[in-house]
C-alpha cells in the first residue's frame, strides 16, 4: 500500500557512514525511553486486512503498555514503540525495518535538526521469507531482530544469522513431530503440499530428511506459487485429486493455503486427510460451509496456547469514534462489520455506513477471539523478552558488565549489540523462556484436531502434544481415541497393502520403496511379521505350515498300519496267507486221494508254504523302518520267492522229460526222482540265500531318511538298498527262474490234457513275470512310502498270481466235483499219443513187478497199443502235476 516513503534526511555535517533516515507513514508510534520497533503483514492485499496480525500488532502495544504499569520490571524506564506494516511481501518488509531503525519523521526544535530516535531491536516478521533478508541486512549493523512466526530451520544458522532470535521453534521440529505422526498412523504413502518460499521450501526439505528414516514415501510434491496462478493451483489440486495417496501434508502459510483450499471445494476433492502446520493449524479465516465436509478432521501442529489476561477487554477497545486518526483503525473495521466509515458515502452504494459503535467484543471474529493465543503469545513473549533483557542490563554492576573492561549498557541510550545479551526470562503466566546455545525455545506442539459441529462451525481441540524435550521415542503423545476423523475412521494412505505373515515384500521396479508386491513365502521359509523383506528358512527336521507363518516338525512317512493303504496291503496279505493255508489243510485232508497223489504231494505242500511265506513276508515291508526290519525285508522276500518258483520249475522240468522220454526202457526219469527234485530246490534256494548273506555283509539296508513331499515338506523314513547289485542280483535270481520255468511250461502246454497244467503254470509266470516287469519302472517312480507299496503290490499280485492259477483247479475238483477224484481220470489220455502207445502214470497199485496184463487189466485198457510206463522202488513215479 506504499505507506513507507523513503526519503534521505541530512541531520549534521558528519562524513560517517550509517543508515539514511526514511520516513515512516502510517505507523503507530509511541515515545519512550528504548523504542521497540514492530513488523506485522496487517495488509495481505490492499484494502484486505488480515485480522490475525492486527491482534497480534495489538498485542504488541498492550504487552508494552502492561510492561510500563509493572514497578519492578522496569522502574524509571518507559516503553516506546514504533510499529509498521510489511504487507506480507520481501521489499515492503525490508524497508521498513530500515526506516524503523532510523527513525520516524524528524522533529524540528528551533534551529536545529533533530535525529530520529533509534530502534535498537525489532519484533518481527511473521514470515520466514522477510526475515531472512531482514535479518542479512541489520544483522550487519548487530541489530536484533526477535521473530515470533518465522519458523523456518535455515535461520537456526548463529554464523549468517547472529542477530536473530525467535520465540517459536524451528521447523526442524515440527517436521520430526510431522514424521512421528505419519509413522504412528501408519501412513506410508503421502502427498506434500508447500509454499513457494522459504518457509515451505526448509520445510519440506526437513520433512523429507526426517521421512527418510520412516520408510515414509511422498508420492508428490507442489508448491503454491506466490502468483497464485490459477492454472497451476488448478494442476496441483487435480494431482491431488488422482493420487492414491490420502493423507496430504502441508507446509505453508495461511494465505497460500487458502488459495489452494479454494480450488480443492471447486474440484470437491474428498476423502482427504490434511495435515497443517502451526501456519494455519488454527486459523478460520479462510474456513466456509463449502469446506467443512473436507477439512473435517484436520490435524495439525499448533504452538503452546496460553492465557493473557486483560488482552480481550483491550482489543474491544478498538473504536474508529475513539481513535480517529489511528492507522488500521478503519481498515479493521470496515474489515469486521463491511461497512463503510468513508467521509463520501453515497446510500446507493452497496456498502452499508458504518456507525462507529457497532459492537466488537461481540462481532470481532477471529480479531477480539483470545480462545487460541498461541502466535499471539509469542508476541506477548518477544516483547517480554527484550523488557527482561533491559531489566538485566540494569542490574548490571559497574566492572562485572558483560562488555569490554566490564563495562554495562548505558540503558536510556542502548545500543542494539547490547540488547543481546541477555534475553532469558520468565513470563508473567510462568513459561520459562532462553535463548542460549542456538538461541532458540525448546520446541513444545500441541496436536489439533478439526471438530465440525452441526452448525457447521469448526471446533479446534487438542488431542496430543509434541514436546521435544523429552525422551526420544517419547515426544509424541496422542489420544486417538479424542479424534474426529472425516470419514468417521483412521484413513489408510498406503502405496501397497501390509504383506501379512507367510509374505515378503518385493520392490517394484521403478517405483518408491513403499510399493511393493507381497509374494508368498517359497516351500520351507517363513515369516512371521507383517511386511517381512525376507522369509526366513526352517531349521532341519522343520517344514513350513501352510500358511507359512511358522515353522512345524516334518510329518515322518512311512507305510504304517495306521494308513489306509498299509491296512488295505495287510488285509491282502493275510487273506492270501490265509487261503494258502486253506489250500494246504484241504490238500493235507485230502491227501490220499488220486488227484493229491498224482500231483506230488510233497511239492505242492513245499510249494503251498512257500506262497504263505510270500504272503506273509509282506507284513515285514509294513511298519517303521529299523535295521533288523530292513535287512529281513528282501531277504525273506527273496528266498520265499525262489523256494517257490523252485518248486513249480522242479514240477514243469518232470512233466516235460516225462512226456518226451517215450522210447522203451529209457533211463531218463531216474535222473528227476524225488530226490534229485529236492536237491534242485534245494540248490536254487541256496544260490539266493548266498546272495542274500553277501549282501547283507556287504553294504546292508538300512533305514534312512530323505527329504519329500513338496520340495521336502515331509521326512521319508524307508530302507536303503545299501548296495544296489545286491538288489539287483536277488530279483535276477527270482526273475531268471520265472523266464525258465515259463518257457519250459509253455514248451509242455500240447501235453495230454486230463490234468496236464503246463497251460496253467504257463499262465501263472506269464503273470509273474508281467508284474515284475512293470514293477521296475513303477518303482523307480514312486516317491516315499509309494514306492515300498509297489513293491507289495508287486509280492502280493505275483503270490495270488501263482496260488489261483495253480490250485483253483484242483481245489474245484476236490471240493466241488469229486466224483472225477478217481484213478481212471488220473490217466492222461491224448489224442495225438493214443495212436502210438499208452503212456501210464504209475501209482501205488503198480510196482516193477507188475506183468503187462495185470497193468492193462487193473487199468482196462487195451493191448493193442504199446504201453511205457515208469517204476521206480515202488515209490510213486506221477507224469503230470
Amino acid at each position: 500500500m506504499g505507506f513507507i516513503v523513503e526519503m534521505v534526511s541530512v541531520c549534521g555535517a558528519g562524513l560517517s557512514c550509517g543508515l539514511q533516515a526514511r520516513f515512516v507513514s502510517e505507523s503507530l508510534y509511541k515515545e519512550g525511553d528504548v523504542i521497540i520497533g514492530g513488523l506485522f503483514p496487517v495488509h495481505v492485499e490492499a484494502p484486505d486486512v488480515d485480522l490475525r496480525s492486527y491482534r497480534w500488532l495489538k498485542t504488541m502495544i498492550f504487552t508494552v503498555e502492561e510492561i510500563n504499569r509493572d514497578p519492578v520490571l522496569l522502574p524509571n524506564i518507559t516503553l516506546g514503540y514504533l510499529v509498521a506494516d510489511t504487507c506480507l511481501a520481501e521489499g515492503t518488509t525490508l524497508s521498513a525495518a530500515l526506516a524503523l531503525v532510523t527513525g520516524q519523521e524528524g522533529t524540528v526544535l528551533g534551529a536545529e535538526c533533530s535525529r530520529a530516535p533509534m530502534v535498537p531491536v525489532i519484533i518481527g516478521d511473521a514470515r520466514s521469507s522477510a526475515s531472512i533478508v531482514v535479518a542479512d541486512t541489520l544483522g550487519v549493523f548487530d541489530i536484533p531482530m526477535v521473530s515470533y512466526f518465522a519458523s523456518c530451520a535455515c535461520l537456526s544458522d548463529s554464523r549468517r544469522f547472529h542477530s536473530f532470535l525467535r520465540t517459536v521453534p524451528s521447523d526442524a521440529f515440527q517436521a520430526k513431530a510431522m514424521a512421528h505422526l505419519l509413522h504412528l498412523l501408519d501412513w506410508t504413502w503421502v502427498g506434500v503440499v508447500a509454499g513457494d518460499d522459504e518457509y515451505g521450501k526448509s520445510g519440506v526439505q526437513l520433512l523429507l530428511k526426517e521421512l527418510e528414516n520412516t520408510k515414509i514415501c511422498v508420492d508428490y510434491l507442489e508448491f503454491i506459487p506466490k502468483s497464485h496462478s490459477q492454472s497451476r493451483i488448478r494442476r496441483t489440486v487435480e494431482r491431488i485429486q488422482s493420487s492414491t495417496a490420502r493423507v496430504v501434508v502441508t507446509f505453508a502459510i495461511a494465505p497460500d493455503i487458502e488459495v489452494l483450499l479454494k480450488e480443492v471445494v471447486v474440484q470437491n476433492v474428498t476423502n482427504r486427510q490434511w495435515i497443517a502446520t502451526e501456519a494455519w493449524s488454527t486459523s478460520i479465516l479462510f474456513f466456509d460451509p463449502a469446506s467443512s465436509s473436507l477439512l473435517a478432521g484436520t490435524i495439525g501442529f499448533a504452538l503452546r496456547r496460553a492465557d493473557i489476561q486483560g488482552l480481550g477487554a483491550f482489543l474491544a477497545q478498538l473504536s474508529p469514534v475513539k481513535q480517529p486518526n489511528e492507522p488500521f483503525v478503519k481498515d479493521v473495521w470496515e474489515e469486521l462489520f463491511g461497512c463503510s466509515l468513508a467521509q463520501d458515502w453515497q446510500p446507493s452504494s452497496k456498502t452499508p455506513k458504518c456507525t462507529g459503535s457497532e459492537n466488537v467484543e461481540k462481532h470481532g471474529r477471529i480479531y477480539t477471539d483470545v480462545s487460541q493465543l498461541r502466535v499471539t503469545y509469542n508476541v506477548y513473549k518477544a516483547v517480554y523478552a527484550i523488557a527482561s533483557a533491559i531489566h538485566n542490563m540494569m542490574a548490571c554492576q559497574p566492572g562485572r558488565g558483560p562488555f569490554e573492561n566490564g563495562e554495562c549498557p548505558d540503558v536510556p541510550q542502548l545500543k542494539p549489540r547490547q540488547v543481546q545479551t541477555s534475553l532469558n526470562f520468565t513470563t508473567p503466566v510462568g513459561d520459562l523462556v532462553y535463548f542460549e546455545g542456538n538461541r532458540e525455545p525448546s520446541a513444545s506442539y500441541d496436536i489439533m484436531n478439526w471438530h465440525i459441529d452441526e452448525s457447521g462451525a469448526v471446533n479446534f481441540v487438542q488431542v496430543g502434544q509434541f514436546d521435544a524435550a523429552k525422551g526420544p521415542g517419547q515426544e509424541l503423545n496422542i489420544n486417538l481415541e479424542k479424534v474426529v476423523w472425516g470419514g468417521g475412521w483412521v484413513p489408510v494412505s498406503v502405496c501397497s497393502a501390509s504383506c501379512l505373515p507367510g509374505t515378503r515384500k518385493a520392490a517394484q521396479k521403478g517405483k518408491p520403496v513403499c510399493c511393493f508386491d507381497c509374494l508368498p513365502c517359497a516351500a520351507g521359509e517363513v515369516s512371521n511379521m507383517t511386511d517381512s523383506t525376507e522369509c526366513v528358512r526352517c531349521p532341519e527336521r522343520f517344514w513350513s505350515n501352510t500358511e507359512r507363518t511358522r515353522c512345524i516338525p516334518k510329518v515322518v512317512e512311512f507305510l504304517s498300519l495306521q494308513d489306509t493303504m498299509g491296512i488295505v496291503l495287510t488285509v491282502l496279505s493275510v487273506t492270501g496267507a490265509t487261503l494258502t493255508t486253506t489250500v494246504l489243510a484241504a490238500f493235507f485232508h485230502h491227501r490220499d486221494t488220486p488227484l493229491v497223489r498224482a500231483n506230488n504231494s510233497e511239492l505242492s505242500f513245499l510249494l503251498l508254504v512257500s506262497l504263505a511265506l510270500c504272503f506273509l513276508c509282506v507284513l515285514v515291508f509294513i511298519g517303521r523302518p529299523a535295521p533288523w526290519n530292513c535287512m529281513l525285508r528282501h531277504t525273506l522276500f527273496g528266498v520265499s520267492f525262489v523256494i517257490c518258483i523252485a518248486c513249480v520249475l522242479s514240477k514243469t522240468v518232470v512233466v516235460l522229460v516225462a512226456f518226451r522220454a517215450t522210447l522203451p526202457g529209457s533211463n531218463l526219469m531216474q535222473y528227476f526222482g524225488p530226490i534229485q527234485q529236492r536237491a534242485g530246490i534245494f540248490l536254487c534256494t541256496l544260490v539266493q540265500v548266498v546272495i542274500c548273506l553277501l549282501w547283507l555283509l556287504l553294504a546292508p539296508p538300512l533305514p534312512t531318511e530323505s527329504a519329500g513331499g513338496e520340495l521336502g515338506a515331509r521326512v521319508i523314513l524307508q530302507c536303503t538298498m545299501g548296495s544296489v547289485v545286491g538288489f539287483v542280483l536277488v530279483l535276477g535270481y527270482i526273475g531268471f527262474l520265472a523266464v525258465v520255468c515259463f518257457l519250459l511250461a509253455f514248451f509242455a502246454r500240447k501235453l495230454p490234457d486230463n490234468f496236464n497244467e503246463a497251460k496253467f503254470i504257463t499262465f501263472s509266470m506269464l503273470i509273474f513275470c508281467a508284474v515284475w516287469i512293470a514293477f521296475v519302472p513303477a518303482y523307480v517312480s514312486s516317491p516315499g512310502k509309494y514306492t515300498v507299496a509297489v513293491e507289495i503290490f508287486a509280492i502280493l499280485a505275483s503270490s495270488y498270481g501263482l496260488l489261483l492259477c495253480i490250485f483253483t483247479p484242483k481245489c474245484y475238483i476236490i471240493l466241488l466235483k469229486p466224483e472225477k477224484n478217481t484213478k481212471k481220470n488220473m490217466i492222461c489220455l491224448s489224442n495225438t499219443l493214443q495212436k502210438e502207445s499208452w503212456v501210464i502214470r504209475c501209482h501205488s497199485s503198480l510196482s516193477v513187478g507188475h506183468s503187462r496184463r495185470h497193468v492193462t487189466d487193473e487199468l482196462g485198457l487195451s493191448l493193442e497199443r504199446p504201453i511205457y510206463f515208469e517204476c521206480k522202488l515202488n515209490e510213486p513215479m506221477y507224469i503230470g502235476i
